[in-house]
């Protein structure tokens, strides 16, 4: 296969499939993932694809898709949220360095979560502002471009930001869990910085209420597989759950 027929197999494949893997393509293309990876660099440059956390993502069609106003968001399947919040704590641990995302449910750990030794870094508003009340607990945030529905940083220099830091756990929510496609945003700005969050965690904790399996939202995050733990609600269906555990991952029901 020609240079050139392998660039176009990979785009087509990318468009088709909304994000793949490396090894994935690796194997379609008969090509080892160095090469995979050289072709994805010079395929972002051109502007036909988006790398992504061991992979790539498509760009076709790519707008900006609205953000729930957190108001909203903060409100919907609240008891749930509340519940996994709770659980989320116990598995923070005094000294730990941990991520927070600017969802609901992390800004319901914030809200919670004692006043104990830790460092938490942060690209949300609410839950700085939560946790600047609580003396023992350094606050770091991202900085970046204002999302004014979220109240959170995103853009580049939130995602540069980022890359100062390593943390011993992240806590991050999505809008959709799908097994075959991982978890996916609402948008790109959103996806993006979530993606470089889970890049820089030693252990990646989801934190979905049952409504959000079997969703896709627009942009793709990340794969399943780079998720250690999740923690969900009672309404979870069984077979899911066996689905996630037999790939491995722990999944905390509240």
């Amino acid at each position: 296969m020609l240079v050139a027929e392998r660039y176009e197999k990979i785009v087509s494949l990318v468009n088709d499939r909304g994000s793949i893997r490396v090894s994935e393509l690796s194997d379609l293309c008969q090509v080892t993932e160095e090469t995979i990876r050289r072709d994805l660099d010079r395929l972002e440059q051109a502007g036909r694809l988006r790398r992504s956390h061991g992979g790539a993502v498509s760009v076709k069609d790519t707008v900006v898709h609205p953000e729930i106003p957190y108001a909203v968001r903060e409100i919907t399947n609240a008891d749930e949220k509340k519940r996994i919040a709770l659980e989320a704590i116990k598995r923070i641990q005094p000294k730990d360095r941990i991520l927070l995302d600017a969802s609901s449910t992390a800004w319901y750990m914030a809200t919670d979560v004692p006043d104990v030794a830790l460092t938490v870094l942060t690209n949300s508003i609410k839950v700085a502002t939560e946790l600047s009340s609580k003396e023992k607990i350094e606050v770091i945030s991202t900085g970046g471009i204002l999302a004014q529905r979220s109240l959170s940083f995103v853009g580049p220099l939130a995602e540069r930001s980022l890359d100062a830091y390593h943390v011993d756990k992240v806590f991050l929510s999505c809008k959709g869990v799908h097994l075959d496609r991982g978890i996916s945003e609402s948008n790109e700005l959103q996806a993006r910085i979530k993606e470089r969050m889970i890049g820089m965690a030693d252990e990646v904790i989801l934190l979905a209420d049952s409504s959000k399996f079997g969703v896709q939202a627009f942009t793709h995050v990340a794969d399943l597989s780079e998720v250690d733990v999740i923690i969900t609600d009672r309404r979870m269906p069984q077979e899911t759950i066996n689905q996630l555990e037999d790939r491995g991952i722990t999944v905390v029901i509240v």
